[in-house]
């Protein structure tokens, strides 16, 4: 080896000391980074990271963690990622939680280390169409293009469900998209879609920019198979997307939703859990005017449809409180 690149070898190696060395006494010192996966950057789950983040970092001096939000596929993805220890903390649909917990698909065995933190906003599914499509009822989605959602996602999970409920399956449709839901607006636009399927909190900027570009209408999810559904799961509800808020939708459109739900892992530590979750209870108020979606949320109703195991640093915060 010559004198420069000996050179250049001790230089790297002290600085790689110096740098362990500083990683060691930020740890020592409570530092600690946390990532918050959540969805597609035009739904709900990327502001509701974010404002999870931002609660959290305007304390980080107090409690030494400084969180991080990552746009990702969704619900199914969070969650599989926590688990392998990619990712802290993620948003993720009730059915998909109570999916993992109980070893049912997308998951191939019960997930014992995923941990419910709390829930946020209840999710209504809904099904767009444009107008031009022919589609006036659930039924008429036989032989069109739907976007089901991406592979991972809790979307293509609920998509597959609504689909059950009609009796149809996924050869059943022309298409069957695997887009994610930053993009179906765009192909509905350009007349690649006839329509997809969307579980999300309201109002929703995605869906207020697809309605004002495109003529475009909310179909009503209701029948019998939907109400099977609903009676055969604990983590369905009876629900409507409210009228008022996308152009051309002036009445509320009977369906069935979903919560939104905020998970981790048993590895993640109790300080740390109970740290996120008392920056974000404590200034309620707060966190209910970062999104319009959570303006009647209450500190009880974060405690509904919670279907894994408390992590044991919520369930402190929650004792503490009397929440519990």
């Amino acid at each position: 080896m010559n004198k420069r690149w000996l050179g250049l070898t001790t230089v790297a190696l002290a600085l790689s000391a110096v740098l362990l060395t500083g990683c060691e006494e930020k740890q020592e010192m409570g530092g600690t980074f946390v990532s918050v996966g959540t969805g597609g950057v035009t739904g709900v789950y990327y502001p509701t990271g974010g404002a999870i983040c931002r609660l959290v970092n305007q304390r980080r001096e107090q409690h030494g963690i400084r969180c991080s939000v990552e746009s990702t596929g969704g619900s199914v993805y969070n969650t599989k990622n926590i688990l392998a220890g990619e990712l802290e903390f993620g948003v993720a649909q009730s059915d998909v939680q109570w999916a993992a917990v109980n070893g049912k698909p997308p998951f191939d065995a019960p997930q014992p280390k995923l941990r419910a933190v709390f829930s946020i906003h209840p999710e209504t599914a809904v099904l767009v169409v444009r107008k031009d499509s022919g589609i006036r009822k659930a039924a008429d989605l036989k032989g069109k293009r739907i976007n089901l959602g991406n592979p991972g996602s809790g979307q293509r999970n609920t998509s597959g469900i609504v689909l059950q409920a009609l009796g149809l399956t996924e050869g059943d449709l022309a298409l069957a998209g695997n887009l994610r839901s930053s993009e179906q607006g765009d192909a509905l636009r350009d007349n690649k879609i006839d329509g997809f399927f969307y579980t999300v909190g309201h109002p929703n900027g995605g869906l207020k920019d697809i309605f004002f570009s495109t003529d475009a209408l909310l179909i009503p999810l209701v029948g019998p198979g939907f109400d099977k559904i609903i009676a055969d799961a604990p983590y369905y509800v009876h629900a409507e997307t409210p009228g008022g808020i996308y152009r051309g939708v002036p009445d509320p459109v009977a369906t069935f939703a979903v919560k939104a739900t905020f998970v981790t892992s048993s590895d993640v530590p109790e300080n740390v859990v109970y740290e996120l979750v008392k920056s974000v209870f404590d200034d309620l108020e707060a966190f209910k005017k970062l999104h319009p979606a959570y303006r009647h949320l209450t500190a009880k109703m974060m405690l509904e449809g919670l279907s894994a195991p408390l992590h044991a640093g919520a369930e402190k915060y929650f004792k503490e409180k009397g929440l519990l």
